[in-house]
């Protein structure tokens, strides 16, 4: 019932998200179209087919899956009125020849011991058959294939997660954690096996007491390093500190559950109960203290180590450095002198982006602001009484053509204004406000007749 419900789920995810990728997707005749079988020559269908491995991986990508069955993509995805594409099985051969779709069979499983020669000989023959000859459909009977462009995504995400949880070159956690992290059992087996592969993990086993297994990612550009004892010993104490932690979590449960049962047993009045309850708990709270504690050294001690790797780092830069030095016969004072120039190019710099600070600050201003200003001006010009009007003539001529001198001054000093020079715009106010009071003009003098 759940796998059907699962399903149900699945059918509908796809439904609504091909209603929004697919534009035309209810378009009945580009879609009969393209639900036809490949037929032809290759030149004829293959847009059909990259059409749908396109749709199938970003359908996949949708929904956060690189491991796909086959019956599904057949029967759920794709379905429009109760029909399936017929050339899904011709695409899905394609994409299986084209090592798009890879057999979880074929992957590689390092948590098998000699694992590596019998499975690259396996993989080694699968591609030879390839070579020969194509893949018919009734070869595709295994019910799980890898889509193997979004496994190689997927790989990149999960060294990219430790990366930034993690700032040394390489981490070690545990196999469940691996898991949790990549999604499931048969994900993280895909992943490991891809990241194996391309020599960028490792995994590995403490056969103590009790079996512990982990993976060693490396996050550097480079392949991971080989396993070291202090590898082994980080494992065995993350591995307690998740154990320790589940105790924690577990021991929470029991406290919160005996509490409840004891204010239930207050409630009905049965102080016995109570009393038992409340020993209980300070058992409880107890072991709880303990378990935190030990909890609290191990993290300690895994802090100790990391400071260590990251002391050894800085001892190696140093040594490093110290031999470039030498190499190049390079004097102490002569660095000295590099970082001094370097620090007043710095200082340099700093100054300049503080300048560059201010003039944008200063160009906030905006246009606007000028433009109510400029308004201001005109109407403190036109308010200005005509002391001494005079009749139209000559005179008249000459106080028009000051005023427009003036204004036209006023026009070309703002228009030529700079932001940070307050004192210009001051003083071409000044000049216009001299040259209006020095030749007035009268608000009538347009109507008096020539």
């Amino acid at each position: 019932m759940d796998a059907k419900k699962r399903n149900i789920e699945e059918e509908e995810m796809v439904a609504n998200f091909l209603m929004k990728e697919v534009r035309d997707w209810d378009n009945e005749e580009k879609m009969k179209s393209r639900f036809k079988a490949l037929s032809g020559q290759r030149c004829d269908w293959e847009p059909l087919y990259l059409f749908w491995r396109d749709l199938i991986i970003k359908v996949a990508r949708h929904l956060h899956i690189f491991i796909l069955h086959p019956s599904h993509i057949k029967h759920l995805w794709f379905r429009r009125g109760g029909l399936s594409p017929l050339c899904l099985d011709r695409v899905l051969v394609e994409m299986y020849n084209a090592g798009d779709l890879l057999p979880v069979t074929l992957l590689l499983d390092p948590t098998t011991e000699g694992w590596r020669l019998p499975q690259i000989f396996r993989k080694a023959v699968h591609l030879l058959s390839l070579s020969r000859a194509s893949t018919t459909l009734e070869s595709l009977t295994e019910d799980c294939y890898v889509l193997a462009p979004l496994l190689k995504e997927k790989s990149l995400e999960v060294v990219n997660y430790f990366s930034e949880n993690h700032w040394t070159p390489s981490c070690v956690i545990t196999m469940s954690k691996f898991q949790e992290i990549c999604g499931g059992s048969k994900e993280a087996s895909a992943i490991l096996s891809h990241l194996s592969e391309c020599q960028k993990a490792k995994y590995f086993v403490i056969n103590k007491n009790d079996r512990v297994e982990g993976v060693k990612v490396c996050l550097n550009p480079g392949a991971v390093s080989s396993i070291t004892s202090i590898d082994y010993n980080v494992l065995h104490l993350i591995s307690t500190a998740e154990k320790l932690e589940q105790q924690l979590d577990l021991i929470d449960q029991r406290y919160e559950k005996t509490r409840k049962s004891a204010l239930a047993s207050l409630k009905c009045g049965n102080k016995s109960a109570a009393l038992r309850s409340a020993k209980e708990l300070k058992l409880t709270s107890q072991s709880r203290d303990k378990c935190s504690n030990l909890l609290d050294r191990v993290e300690e001690v895994l802090r100790v180590i990391s400071d260590a790797e990251s002391s050894n780092k800085v001892s190696e830069a140093i040594q490093i450095s110290t031999q470039a030095l030498k190499d190049n016969q390079t004097t102490v004072e002569e660095v000295t002198l590099c970082l001094q120039h370097l620090d007043e190019s710095i200082d340099s710099l700093k100054q300049v982006d503080k300048v560059l600070g201010s003039n944008l600050a200063l160009a906030e201003i905006e246009e606007e602001d000028l433009e109510d200003e400029f308004t201001k001006l005109e109407l403190e010009v036109e308010s200005q009484p005509s002391q001494n009007p005079t009749k139209v003539g000559m005179g008249d001529s000459t106080g028009v053509a000051e005023v427009s001198a003036a204004t036209n001054a006023l026009s070309n000093a703002l228009s030529n204004l700079s932001l940070n020079d307050g004192a210009a715009l001051e003083s071409v106010t000044e000049y216009s406000v001299k040259m209006m009071s020095k030749n007035p003009v009268s608000k009538d003098a347009n109507l008096e007749p020539a």
